[in-house]
């Protein structure tokens, strides 16, 4: 096996500019206890609380709970990418498959489920370290206890699980299974740092944004930050704090989560309203603040129902703002006894009516096929419900 370019490797990283770094690290590794260094990968750990979830949410909290080693993690996404491909007709056998190019042109990357995507992502990743090199190394905080030596990431979690799959999943990678990383001594780790990390970084949901804003409150609020794996509502505690008592800090957060406003900021930090005990938190993996700022409207039990609709139909921010002002607008205006009233003639008349004709004015109606599919399942699950409530006969 060739032995790896470490004299190309280390160019790389001594070509590193303070544009790449940010200008408050660069000037930090002046100092002689911040050091660049190649890390054995099995020394190096992901920190539990970063709001970017690079793994599925049952991956991740396995993982953390130490069921799970990294080698194992990544099998098991590559694994739910497989099942995903083959219902689509696109199985494969190696990772770097995915990299193919499709036979049909029409299909596109927007096409794949979100686990393919980040699979496929991370695979481009490796693999453009192991041809390149890896030019931005991590930064990571020596958290290390006595002679045993541990160093948690800071910034850089997908270039970590890039390198895991490089070193495991691809053939002829010439891995020595070590990782560059810019060490940093606990007492300078940032939160902030991680956040403009994030923010500068392609494929942040609005759910890791959310969890983002909460991790800046929570920090400036003095709030404890554990180094194990956390449901929601560790969170959720952030929607009772807010930026007025903390005016000294508010400059940092905006910036760190891309130099947005306070209302941009606030409808991040409502997102964590969202009720997550009835729905997986992966299936949100790709939905826009667009999406999810008209489902926290929604009363907790009825956001659950929504989301549902949402993930079905894939229906857009503006659909789900049609939808919701529509039931705002009828509770409104009708009382209901009035409504059950209409609906019971409606059930009456049914047998008058052609299913051809109602579908036409459905969608002439809702102006949208999304918006009518919607509709309709709605008007199914209500009706399951009322069969359901129906007292039984008397024989």
């Amino acid at each position: 096996m060739p032995k790896p370019n470490v004299q190309r490797t280390s160019n790389l990283l001594a070509s590193v500019t303070d544009e790449m770094l940010g200008g408050d690290l660069a000037a930090k590794l002046q100092d002689k206890t911040i050091r660049v260094e190649r890390l054995l990968l099995e020394l190096v750990r992901p920190h539990p609380v970063q709001p970017r979830r690079v793994l599925p949410e049952r991956i991740h909290q396995a993982f953390h709970q130490q069921q799970l080693t990294p080698t194992q993690a990544l099998r098991e996404l590559a694994q739910i990418v497989q099942v995903a491909a083959r219902q689509q007709s696109r199985p494969f056998t190696s990772v770097l498959d995915l990299l193919a190019q499709p036979e049909d042109e029409s299909e596109t990357i927007a096409e794949l489920s979100p686990e393919e995507t980040l699979l496929r992502d991370l695979v481009n990743l490796a693999v453009t370290i192991r041809d390149d090199g890896q030019v931005n190394p991590l930064t990571v905080v020596d958290v290390s206890e006595g002679v045993s030596h541990l160093y948690r990431i800071e910034t850089g979690e997908r270039r970590y699980w890039a390198t895991w799959l490089l070193r495991d999943f691809i053939p002829d990678s010439n891995s020595d299974g070590t990782i560059p990383c810019i060490v940093i001594p606990a007492k300078t780790a940032s939160v902030f740092r991680q956040a403009k990390e994030n923010t500068s970084r392609s494929g942040l949901t609005a759910i890791a944004m959310a969890r983002q804003a909460a991790l800046r409150l929570l920090t400036v609020h003095n709030y404890e930050i554990p180094d194990y794996a956390v449901e929601n509502d560790f969170y959720r505690q952030a929607l009772t704090l807010d930026l007025r008592n903390k005016r000294e800090h508010t400059d940092a957060i905006l910036a760190a989560m891309g130099g947005i406003g306070r209302m941009h900021f606030s409808r991040y930090k409502a997102l964590l309203q969202l009720s997550t005990k009835r729905w997986k938190p992966q299936t949100v993996i790709t939905w826009k603040k667009a999406v999810l700022r008209h489902v926290i409207q929604l009363p907790s039990e009825a956001q659950s129902e929504m989301i549902q609709q949402i993930v079905q139909f894939d229906l857009t921010g503006k659909q789900v703002k049609e939808i919701i002002e529509h039931h705002s607008t009828s509770d409104l205006d009708d009382k209901p006894d009035a409504i059950d009233a209409r609906l019971v003639k409606v059930m009456r008349a049914i047998e008058r009516q052609t299913p051809e004709v109602f579908v036409q004015t459905l969608i002439r109606e809702e102006k949208s096929t999304h918006l009518a599919r919607a509709r309709l399942q709605n008007m199914m699950t209500f009706l399951k419900q009322v069969g359901q409530l129906l007292p039984e006969e008397n024989l």
